[in-house]
């Protein structure tokens, strides 16, 4: 296993703050990125009606090499990673032996080796975790979070801003990449595999990223901070590691079907899931709210004077026809159907279906 040393900022923090060019800096999953440009709800509007641009140094990147590597990996994993096409990937959960999440992450097959995508928050645990297991195994570790950038090119407009630019990426298919050349420079293109919003990003060395950033925003994208970012993650109903998902939470009641493979065979903690799976749904369930006025995170939620849930993640969304206050969580799956009304703190709430639709 090897594992480097992170910095705080990201790489494209640290020319941006250079260039006099960010408002605000913040901590968003383990790095410092821009939180704001200028105004976070025309930056929302860019990246759901237009095109945003945003950091994506936050995310990080481990490195895994050695024969074994794919078979070793699906054992540890709850997605099909034997089986992974070249240059294509999916989203997994990392459990414990009694079924609960301790980390989730994208997988990609990369021909010699597989790459590991998730927040860099969670690199150091996930290494630490994945390295204990690695027993008689051709299988090695590498954090590459300060090698491989990355940048988000998302909205409407995203490909028709790309193209632009000289960037044409062929992705037929969600999380599949393309390795392309763009003005002499080595670039990695995967489209995200949210159907309602058109999201590319693009993997580079860190050293570049200044060059691409400054051709998109030229080309008329609009530069977006992760304040923005989290209400559009609200919107679209993505939970969160460490925020929506917790590692007391089994994988059922996250609602994310798209992290579970029920043929691929024993991974850790494959019992418990295959056991929720044949006996029937958890009691709890991952949805969202609408809000009738503001309540914080950890905010109970009540039905009939008893406690059946909790808010995970709440946010104001500037939508055209107005304000609306959203939030995630979860709610007891008898107490929880689509539109059912229900007392949260001081206010009152609708339970919706995801992503939120309006």
């Amino acid at each position: 296993m090897t594992v480097t040393g992170t910095n705080t900022k990201t790489a494209l923090a640290e020319k941006i703050e250079a260039a006099g060019s960010a408002t605000k800096l913040g901590e968003y999953s383990g790095a410092e990125t821009i939180a704001r440009f200028s105004d976070a709800n025309a930056e929302f509007a860019a990246i759901t009606n237009s095109c945003g641009v945003y950091d994506l140094g936050w995310r990080g990147k481990i490195i895994v090499t050695g024969e074994d590597r794919s078979r070793w990996l699906n054992g540890m994993v709850t997605n099909n990673i034997k089986d992974l096409p070249l240059n294509s990937g999916d989203y997994n959960f990392l459990l414990n032996a009694q079924g609960r999440i301790q980390g989730d992450m994208y997988v990609y097959s990369r021909g010699e080796y597989l790459l590991i995508d998730t927040e860099r928050s969670q690199v150091e645990h996930l290494t630490k975790t994945l390295d204990h297991f690695i027993i008689m195994d051709d299988v090695e570790l590498t954090d590459a979070t300060e090698k491989i950038t990355s940048i988000g090119v998302q909205g409407p407009k995203s490909a028709e801003i790309m193209k632009a630019i000289g960037i044409e990426p062929d992705c037929p298919e969600p999380l599949s990449v393309c390795d392309l050349t763009w003005n002499g420079i080595g670039i990695s293109v995967t489209r995200m595999a949210n159907e309602d919003y058109l999201t590319y990003e693009i993997w580079l060395a860190p050293e570049n990223v200044g060059t691409l950033w400054d051709a998109l925003v030229s080309a008329g994208a609009t530069p977006t901070g992760t304040d923005a970012l989290e209400m559009f993650r609200v919107l679209a109903g993505v939970p969160k590691y460490a925020t929506d998902i917790r590692d007391r939470d089994l994988p059922q009641e996250t609602e994310q079907k798209h992290a579970l493979n029920f043929t691929k065979g024993c991974y850790i903690g494959q019992e418990i899931v295959e056991r929720i799976r044949s006996r029937g749904n958890v009691h709890r369930m991952f949805t969202g709210f609408m809000l009738d006025g503001m309540a914080e995170r950890g905010t109970k939620i009540i039905v009939n004077e008893k406690e059946v849930g909790e808010l995970t993640s709440v946010a104001c969304l500037p939508l055209d026809s107005g304000e609306r206050i959203v939030a995630l969580g979860y709610i007891r799956r008898e107490a929880g159907p689509v539109g059912a009304q229900v007392k949260v703190g001081e206010t009152t709430a609708t339970v919706a279906s995801l992503p939120f639709k309006f």
